[in-house]
C-alpha cells in the first residue's frame, strides 16, 4: 500500500484553515477520500450531486458521511443527467450484474456515465474557487475500478492543468489549484484497511448500483463486486446489508 505522508503541526503553531472541496458520493472511496483531507490538515467542504442517478440512496450516504466526519458545509448539487442518459444509472437500462471484474476488458462499461467527473471537477472546482480553496478531493482510482476513461491518472493531470488555466485564480497567480486523488493507485482492499486505520465507519456507505428499496446492497454489480472484494482481501467482514446469496 501506497504511504500517504502528514506533517503534524507544532502545539504552539497558529491554526491554519486550509479548505479543500471534497466529492462526496456516500461511497466507500470518496468516504475515505473524506478521510484522507482531514489527517492531511484541510478543512473539507463536501460536494455532493443528485444528478439523475438510479436512487436517492447514495444522497443519503453522503449526508450521514458529512455529518459524521464534521465538514464546514456539505452542499448537494442538481443537475438531471437524464436528459440525455447514456447510462445504466441515467436511463432505462439494465445495471450489468456478475460481470468478470477479475479479469476486465477495454470495453468501457454502460455503467459509465458520459463525462461525469468532468462535470463534477468543473463544480467543484468553481466552489474551490470561491472559498480561496487549492485543493479539490476525489476518488478516482486507476486498479481496482470498472474501467471509466475518467479515473485514469492522466485524466486528472490533464483537468488540473486547464483548471489553472481555466481560473481567474489561477491566470492572476493567486491561486495554484491542485488536484488531490489519494486513492489513485491503491488496490480496494488496501482503500479499505487505510479507511479503517483512519476511523471509517464503512456501514454507513453505500456503493451498490442497483440496491434494494430498503438499501440492502445487490451484491452483483460491478461496485458490490470490488467492494466484497477488497474487504475480503482486507481480511475485514463488509459491514453493509447484501442481498441474501450476494
Amino acid at each position: 500500500m501506497s504511504a500517504l505522508s502528514t506533517t503534524a503541526a507544532s502545539p504552539d503553531a497558529p491554526s491554519i484553515v486550509r479548505p479543500a472541496v471534497v466529492l462526496l458520493s456516500g461511497g466507500l472511496d470518496s468516504t475515505t477520500v473524506l478521510a484522507v483531507a482531514r489527517r492531511e490538515g484541510f478543512t473539507p467542504y463536501a460536494m455532493t450531486f443528485r444528478y439523475g442517478q438510479r436512487h436517492s440512496l447514495e444522497i443519503d450516504a453522503a449526508r450521514r458521511v458529512a455529518a459524521a466526519h464534521g465538514v464546514a458545509k456539505h452542499v448537494v448539487v442538481d443537475i438531471d443527467l437524464r436528459q440525455w442518459g447514456g447510462s445504466a444509472l441515467t436511463a432505462d437500462v439494465d445495471v450489468p450484474k456478475d460481470r468478470d471484474v477479475e479479469h476486465p476488458t477495454d470495453e468501457i462499461p454502460v455503467t459509465y456515465v458520459p463525462a461525469r467527473n468532468t462535470i463534477f471537477l468543473s463544480f467543484a472546482l468553481a466552489w474551490a474557487e470561491t472559498l480561496d480553496a487549492q485543493a479539490i478531493f476525489i476518488g478516482v482510482n486507476a486498479l481496482d475500478y470498472s474501467g471509466y476513461p475518467d479515473c485514469r491518472p492522466e485524466y486528472i493531470a490533464a483537468f488540473e492543468q486547464m483548471a489553472n488555466l481555466a481560473t481567474r485564480a489561477g491566470v492572476e497567480g493567486t491561486q495554484r489549484l491542485k488536484i488531490h486523488a489519494p486513492l489513485q493507485h491503491l488496490s480496494k482492499a488496501d482503500i479499505v484497511r487505510l479507511g479503517q486505520e483512519l476511523g471509517v465507519d464503512y456501514a454507513i456507505t453505500t456503493s451498490c448500483y442497483d440496491p434494494a428499496p430498503d438499501g440492502t446492497a445487490c451484491g452483483h454489480c460491478d461496485a458490490c463486486q470490488l467492494r466484497l472484494r477488497g474487504f475480503a482481501e482486507a481480511g475485514s467482514a463488509d459491514p453493509i446489508a447484501y442481498a441474501a446469496g450476494a
